[in-house]
């Protein structure tokens, strides 16, 4: 996690990732969708290849994930060490990324210097680092990255969207507007402005991504689907499973049965 605090008002987390050929388990995970950017670091030969459907996103060195409503497929069967940077989501908005313009479900060639001030620390030697010492890749990201941050624009639009997450996950969209005195219409308006997405896609993905945690959390062979169909708040279990086929194109059964998302395979390591 960032320390520095303005830093934090725009990177929700730090991670590490690697994997080695010989390791077991699907060489193709799959990612669920995710409302959030990810800058991606990583060595500049070092292949990356996301799927969904017909459309592939492929190419080498660091990367920019940006916000998908899609599952992507990955390509893991080469050995790889990657690091992260999740951002707040919406965050981007603020931020300075020309010429670059980040669109949903879009996967773009990252140029990590070019988002530093001053001294430029490369992906050559925060990869190693990371592996070796976390507290201290968090601190030199924290550095490199917070005169970029500070150079943020924030308009009437990102900031209600920012007040919105805190009441997203507890709120129907229906009453936010209400509690954020707006309208719905204009929350509405900017907060896909901002996102790219709409209030209902973003809650839709925050869920998910709490059912998720909390089936990794379980044991697979004992899961009870109409336990988490009411834990989550659906009316009953076919809603779930159409909400299910809808997010990650599977069935709660055939998810259960194949485990293949990235947070099954290695873990929740954000």
């Amino acid at each position: 996690m960032p320390a520095d605090p303005d830093v934090a008002r725009y990177v929700d987390c730090y991670w590490f990732l690697e994997r080695e050929q010989e390791d077991g388990g699907s060489t193709f995970p799959k990612l669920n969708p995710d409302p959030a950017a990810h800058l991606i670091l990583a060595e500049p030969a070092q292949r990356y290849h996301y799927a969904q459907g017909t459309q592939v996103e492929e190419g080498t060195g660091s990367h920019w994930l940006f916000p998908h409503s899609h599952t992507f497929a990955m390509d893991h069967s080469v050995s790889f060490h990657i690091l992260g940077i999740k951002f707040h989501v919406g965050a981007l908005y603020a931020l300075d990324l020309k010429p670059l313009k980040p669109a949903l479900d879009q996967v773009a060639a990252a140029d990590f210097a070019s988002l530093q001030r001053g001294s430029c620390c490369t992906e050559t030697e925060l990869l190693p680092l990371a592996q070796a010492d976390s507290a201290a890749c968090c601190a030199a990201l924290d550095t490199q990255l917070r005169d970029w941050l500070m150079d943020s624009r924030e308009d009437r639009h990102s900031q209600l969207v920012r007040r919105v997450f805190p009441l997203l996950m507890n709120t129907t969209v229906a009453e936010l507007g209400g509690k954020l005195h707006c309208s719905q219409r204009t929350l509405e308006r900017s907060f896909q402005r901002v996102t790219g997405l709409t209030l209902k896609q973003c809650q839709s993905m925050e869920r998910l991504e709490s059912i998720l945690a909390y089936l990794y959390s379980q044991d697979g062979e004992a899961i009870d689907w109409a336990d988490i169909a009411q834990r989550f708040g659906f009316s009953d279990q076919p809603h779930l499973i159409r909400y299910f086929k809808s997010s990650i194109g599977a069935t709660p059964g055939r998810y259960a049965r194949q485990r293949d998302l990235t947070i099954d395979i290695y873990g929740d390591f954000e």
